[in-house]
């Protein structure tokens, strides 16, 4: 039937405010296409009629007016359902934003309670710095030491130690980069105030670990201009940290001539030497590196430092570069590279499951 049709029957038997009776497949058009077509109503439909207020068209179902008489009553109890609908609405809609309201100020009572607002804080600042479950005796130590790096403020020597050691799973990489970061905005206010170049060589240290290598090459170059007249030992580490920050930004010949100068004005520190290890192994002269390296050792370089610079320089290659550096190291010293092997071994693993 047409949605027309289906509207004209509503109207004819006055149930047009009732949704059902427009409604294909509901229980009320079937009652309305049954008496339009003449057909008895059984005992289910009639009482349907009784529960659903529709005493009008039960009377005319069971024959008891005729059509022009229920038109009229049924008029004025369509005008009646209407406004009881109205009034039920209204209600509905006034309950409904009464509901919202103490929703509204429930919630707003929950945002603003103290407890609520540590917890999230909380929550946020462990989001902030990659941190998950705490262990509960770490735990007002951990949340102390995060508020005071979110408020940028420098951490004592002694919580640092404990971060990096004790507690070193708290010790994430945004942790590690806010500190590194903080250190290097410190230090570099301490060069600008007292002009100490060891505080610019901290600081170019900070702001390379914190990975801002421009603003290492800024610091440096003016405080190499300001130690010009310096001590060797100074000038060479700010032309090391330099050297390294130039690195960073894969500006190796220069770094490389840095490296040299260091090396020049301190031939014994090892410092330099590691530098250029790094750099002559990137640049593709892997004999030359190694013997760097060496030297480094030779020097009084620990092999820890050795090996982080190396594990730093091979995760910064392509994976065929990285195997070309490792096979190199280990035909050359198998033993003092045995480490390597095994990262050679897990890296195949990995490539293999994928």
């Amino acid at each position: 039937m047409p949605y027309s049709e289906q509207n004209s029957l509503a109207a004819k038997y006055v149930v047009d405010d009732l949704p059902g009776a427009r409604q294909i497949g509901s229980r009320l058009h079937g009652i309305l296409t049954s008496l339009e077509a003449g057909s008895p109503l059984s005992q289910l439909a009639r009482d349907y009629l009784v529960a659903s207020g529709l005493r009008c068209l039960h009377a005319l179902a069971e024959g008891r007016t005729d059509l022009d008489a229920f038109k009229r009553e049924a008029a004025i109890e369509r005008t009646h359902r209407m406004t009881l609908a109205e009034v039920a609405a209204r209600k509905a809609a006034a309950d409904n934003a009464k509901r919202k309201a103490e929703l509204a100020a429930a919630s707003a009572a929950i945002f603003n309670d103290p407890a609520y607002k540590r917890r999230q804080e909380t929550k946020q600042l462990r989001r902030a710095f990659d941190l998950g479950y705490i262990e509960p005796e770490h735990y007002p130590r951990v949340m102390r030491l995060l508020r005071t790096l979110k408020q940028k403020q420098r951490l004592r020597p002694e919580d640092v130690i404990w971060l990096q050691t004790e507690a070193n799973d708290y010790w994430t990489d945004a942790v590690a980069a806010a500190w590194h970061l903080i250190e290097a905005e410190a230090l570099t206010e301490v060069w600008r105030v007292t002009g100490d170049p060891w505080a610019a060589v901290n600081a170019s240290s900070r702001w390379r670990k914190c990975s801002q290598p421009e603003a290492s090459l800024r610091l440096t170059e003016e405080a190499m201009a300001s130690a010009a007249a310096s001590a060797a030992k100074v000038r060479s580490a700010l032309a090391t940290t330099r050297g390294g920050a130039l690195r960073d930004l894969d500006r190796q010949a220069e770094a490389k001539a840095l490296g040299e100068q260091a090396h020049a004005l301190t031939p014994h520190d090892y410092r330099p030497c590691t530098l250029l290890g790094a750099i002559h192994i990137e640049l593709g002269d892997f004999v030359a590196g190694y013997e760097w390296f060496k030297k480094a050792e030779q020097l009084g370089a620990a092999k820890a430092i050795v090996d982080h610079d190396i594990r730093a320089m091979l995760a910064r290659m392509s994976d065929a570069e990285r195997d070309r550096v490792r096979g190199f190291l280990l035909e050359q010293d198998p033993e003092r590279f045995v480490w390597l092997r095994a990262k050679r071994r897990s890296a195949h693993r990995g490539n293999h499951s994928r």
